[in-house]
């Protein structure tokens, strides 16, 4: 088991007195847990016949790197051409680095009606082409104020967050002062550095409020786990030291930027990462294609490497062939039409794939073929040659965002490689919900909640051991059938007389509404509420039953509202998808509409 653990902090922390201040119950994301007040995120396993414990990550706002690959003559050429010079890197930072400061409130999910406490966080970003400012997606996620801070300057500015991916954990603001962009100048992006070449780190972090610089060489370069969005993308290692507040800060090398500083290895000296260029492109080229963050694409595929010869021979594999073996398909992935478990995939758009599921890589380097996948704009297609019964085929498959699936692992894998290897598919369960409220629904006290690990985190740091063992397993564990499929559960019971001895059926899953089986949380809202029998019946988990006269129940939900100041029963999300064609206006007047008429009804 290994004891460090990766972590980002610039998102997560203030910086109070020299001292990393969680502020809030942020977590960390993926197969990995999170120091201060982070909470580990685990992602499914397909296959229980390992068990690994990884390292975990945490936000950090140091630079980070990743090694490339073998060093050669040409790449000792490269590295004298842009070697780094500290003083130069700062130089060219001063004008384009900012200070970030945050003011953000997440919900809460025990109590989804309402948000906890606001934190302050502190982090880093620059100036990128455009008047755009790029921080991490950590740094600004649940936010309700962002200020920014140019170097030299006493002014802090309101800055707006134009578009957010935290699948890659990256971000843009705008700031529409034209007071604030005076003398400052954009960084360009550059490319992937290769081993050993210098970067130097530039941003805030904590242990003093100006700008800090710090150096550091590549280590690696391959994908790993991106904590805050809990999915795997190629990053960059290296050995600058790193501190909470870096986040967002660029790593210069030579005179443009190799990447943005996101996480670093707890419990290690000096390994932090960064998120290189091309993951950064695909970002923007997207927001500025779409005008929205699109993601990163998937094929929805689980597989496992083929390097024993008598499974190869088993699926009549030649010698000469190489490829990985499918073993599990997202059934709403394009996909799940032409793919079939235990096909080989043999190639990718015409790149031959290794039998560890690597393909070449810049000079004698590999890396994972996932990395291709995801570089693919969404609804493009991808050619697979797949060998299927000891024939070969070749098919068209579309890809679609990675943003909809959730990190599956290849099996029998080396830790290392067990990190890096993921393909996506959609969870049952969401990993993450950031920016967002949660869903609710009430009635007669009874609060019924979609289930997410979110909700699960609210357990604690401990959560995967704390948390109801049977709904952990389904949240690593199942998938849709079919979409907006959702696992609802009974997270508690408000007391009542109209509930009185049905509080020990709460986080239980929720199976059917008066004999129907329910597919989410809003088709459980309108079954509730279209009732026309005079008995309400809620199947559980565990053949455990609700009975409920439905008059009695109807009003029972709006004295409980009015004792526990709950303003509505529902949460604005499922109002707003029920009057979908109306206005915000109209659609708020609804949300209250039955909370009005309950208040009216009890003082009459």
């Amino acid at each position: 088991m290994l004891g460090a653990s990766l972590r980002a902090v610039g998102r997560l922390c203030s910086v109070r007195s020299g001292t990393c201040i969680g502020g809030g119950r942020r977590r960390s994301r993926g197969l990995l847990s999170a120091a201060s007040s982070t909470y580990p995120v685990l992602l499914p396993p397909l296959s229980t016949t390992i068990t690994i414990t990884p390292p975990t990550f945490r936000f950090s706002s140091s630079v980070s790197h990743y090694s490339d690959g073998n060093c050669n003559g040409s790449q000792t050429d490269a590295f004298t051409r842009r070697d780094t010079n500290a003083y130069s890197a700062f130089e060219l930072a001063l004008d384009s680095v900012v200070k970030v400061f945050t003011v953000s409130s997440s919900p809460s999910y025990l109590l989804p009606w309402q948000n906890k406490s606001q934190r302050e966080m502190m982090g880093s970003g620059f100036v990128i082409p455009g008047k755009r400012i790029l921080t991490n997606a950590h740094v600004v996620a649940d936010h309700t104020f962002v200020l920014v801070r140019k170097h030299g300057s006493p002014t802090k500015y309101r800055a707006e967050v134009q578009a957010i991916g935290h699948e890659c954990d990256l971000a843009i603001l705008v700031v529409e002062s034209e007071e604030f962009w005076e003398g400052m100048s954009f960084l360009e992006l550059g490319d992937i550095p290769f081993l050993q070449e210098s970067v130097a780190v530039v941003g805030y972090p904590q242990g003093g409020d100006n700008i800090s610089v710090t150096k550091g060489v590549v280590s690696r370069v391959e994908p790993t786990q991106y904590v805050h969005g809990a999915t795997q993308l190629m990053a960059i290692q290296i050995d600058a030291a790193i501190n909470p507040g870096n986040s967002g800060g660029p790593a210069i090398m030579g005179n443009s930027v190799a990447g943005v500083a996101f996480q670093n290895l707890s419990g290690a000296e000096n390994i932090g990462y960064i998120i290189p260029v091309p993951v950064i492109k695909h970002f923007i080229s997207g927001i500025e294609e779409t005008g929205k963050y699109v993601g990163f694409c998937s094929l929805g595929l689980s597989c496992q490497p083929t390097e024993n010869d008598q499974l190869r021979t088993h699926f009549q594999m030649r010698p000469e062939m190489t490829g990985v073996l499918v073993s599990k398909i997202n059934p709403l992935s394009d996909a799940h039409r032409v793919l079939k478990k235990d096909d080989i995939i043999f190639a990718f758009d015409g790149v031959p794939i290794a039998n560890d599921g690597t393909v070449p890589f810049r000079n004698r380097e590999r890396i994972t073929f996932d990395h291709l996948v995801s570089m693919k704009k969404p609804s493009e297609t991808a050619q697979l040659k797949v060998l299927r019964d000891g024939e070969e085929h070749e098919f068209s498959v579309t890809l679609q965002p990675g943003k909809y699936f959730l990190d599956v692992k290849f099996f029998g894998l080396a830790l290392s490689r067990l990190l890096s290897t993921p393909l996506r598919l959609q969870p049952l369960v969401p990993v993450h919900q950031f920016d967002k409220l949660p869903s609710y629904f009430i009635f007669a006290g009874l609060v019924f909640v979609p289930l997410t690990q979110p909700y699960l985190h609210e357990y604690g740091e401990d959560w995967y051991n704390t948390s109801p063992r049977r709904l952990c397993e389904r949240a690593l564990r199942e998938l849709p059938t079919r979409p907006g499929q959702q696992l609802v559960i009974l997270s508690q019971v408000l007391m009542d007389d109209i509930n009185a001895g049905y509080e020990r059926l709460s986080e239980l899953q929720v199976k059917k509404v008066n004999g129907v089986e329910i597919e989410n949380l809003k088709h459980l809202s309108e079954m509730v509420e279209n009732c026309s029998m005079e008995r309400l019946r809620f199947d559980l988990d565990d053949e455990r039953v609700i009975i409920l006269n439905y008059e009695s129940a109807k009003i029972a939900t709006c004295r409980i509202l009015k004792r526990h100041r709950i303003p509505s029963s529902i949460s604005r999300d499922l109002i707003v998808e029920k009057h979908n064609s109306s206005s915000e206006a109209e659609a708020e007047a609804a949300a209250a509409a039955p909370e009005l008429a309950c208040l009216l009804g009890l003082m009459s």
